[in-house]
């Protein structure tokens, strides 16, 4: 199976939408929820640019859902439909694709600046305020809420959670300028979580949280310590997960649940490093794939080992080079990849539509 990747905007106001993505995939994995993002829409009839400058649930907001609760979804007001994905979800399966929901769950710049003490804290006490940390309560109810309303009374294909867990140090964020500062190393330790509830979670486990703290801010952990760190963040994550795939199930019975993830137990991000329970709770795991290089058939490959199957996510969006997409595609299928998830239907102009068929030919070709 080919996927690929889109936000309702794309489909919407654009009959022809529906008809490209066939030429390439069968099936739309669709945003029903996502945080901030300027996107681009190169061939949309009446846009080049959509503004969506907070994270917003883009199905009917209902009040009775968010009563009581501190964390609430907001809607987006920069789209005029009641319900922005079940419309364009309709719109795709009329038109004979299937439709997954995408829904995104702790990445969320609006909340963590409303509430910040849910937000990821580091060791320096500096807050992330785009990450929710999945340590409150009060998060993994929100998200949970998210996600059930995300697909209550609609009807969808398969169901697609990104997000859920802990996101960490690196953010593609507005005019971001991190990238390159840090070692892998002083990546994780500066993606350790260490607000109030992480302190708790360590407390119970024997740890004094500011010798911890410490440690973190002096690199000089020890292994036993930092095992103990992350099994606190893991177990934050099942429960998080727990609650989410409670929800969703009550809304969409049956339907096959696809989790973002990456083999790296200290991963985090829109793909959180898997932990021990994962296999045994999601019918498929998606893994970030984008780099063309060895390293992702690496993660496939680590991935698959869990024994569900594997979608790889690929984006054929710049910085790939296009001549190395079809090779890249061919390799993952090669590593265990069952699926190719192509990233992004809506983004690219007409080179990289023609790239989209060209990858999915390669996925078809190799399966």
């Amino acid at each position: 199976m080919v996927s690929g990747h889109a936000y309702p905007w794309d489909v919407l106001g654009d009959p022809a939408f529906a008809g490209r993505a066939a030429e390439a995939v069968d099936t739309v994995t669709l945003a029903a929820t996502y945080h901030s993002v300027r996107a681009a829409t190169p061939l949309h009839p009446s846009r080049r640019v959509v503004d969506a400058r907070y994270a917003a649930l883009y199905r009917p907001i209902r009040a009775a859902a968010w009563a009581g609760r501190p964390l609430r979804a907001a809607g987006p007001d920069w789209m005029t439909e009641k319900d922005p994905f079940g419309t364009a979800a309709s719109t795709l399966r009329a038109a004979g694709l299937a439709v997954n929901a995408w829904i995104v769950l702790t990445h969320n710049t609006r909340l963590g600046l409303e509430h910040p003490e849910t937000a990821v804290v580091n060791c320096f006490g500096e807050r992330y305020p785009y990450a929710l940390c999945p340590a409150h309560p009060e998060v993994r109810a929100y998200a949970a809420t998210l996600a059930g309303e995300a697909v209550r009374d609609v009807a969808v294909d398969g169901i697609s959670l990104e997000a859920c867990g802990q996101l960490g140090l690196v953010h593609l964020g507005h005019h971001e300028k991190t990238d390159g500062a840090w070692t892998a190393a002083e990546v994780r330790l500066l993606s350790v979580c260490c607000c109030a509830s992480c302190r708790s979670g360590w407390q119970a486990a024997g740890l004094v949280s500011d010798e911890v703290v410490a440690g973190l801010r002096a690199g000089s952990v020890s292994d036993d310590v930092l095992a103990a760190v992350l099994a606190n963040r893991h177990a934050n994550t099942d429960a998080l997960r727990s609650e989410v795939l409670a929800a969703v199930r009550e809304q969409a019975p049956g339907v096959p649940i696809t989790f973002h993830a990456n083999p790296d137990p200290w991963a985090t991000g829109p793909s959180p490093g898997l932990t021990p329970s994962v296999a045994a709770d999601v019918d498929a795991l998606l893994v970030p794939a984008w780099p063309t290089t060895d390293a992702s058939a690496e993660l496939v490959r680590r991935a698959a080992a869990t024994g569900l199957p594997v979608d790889a996510y690929v984006t054929v969006l710049p910085p790939a080079e296009a001549d190395a997409v079809p090779g890249h595609v061919a390799r993952l299928r090669a590593a265990g990849a069952a699926r190719i998830s192509l990233y992004h239907l809506g983004l690219g102009g007409p080179d990289r539509q023609k790239l989209l068929r060209i990858a999915a030919a390669a996925a078809a070709a190799d399966g």
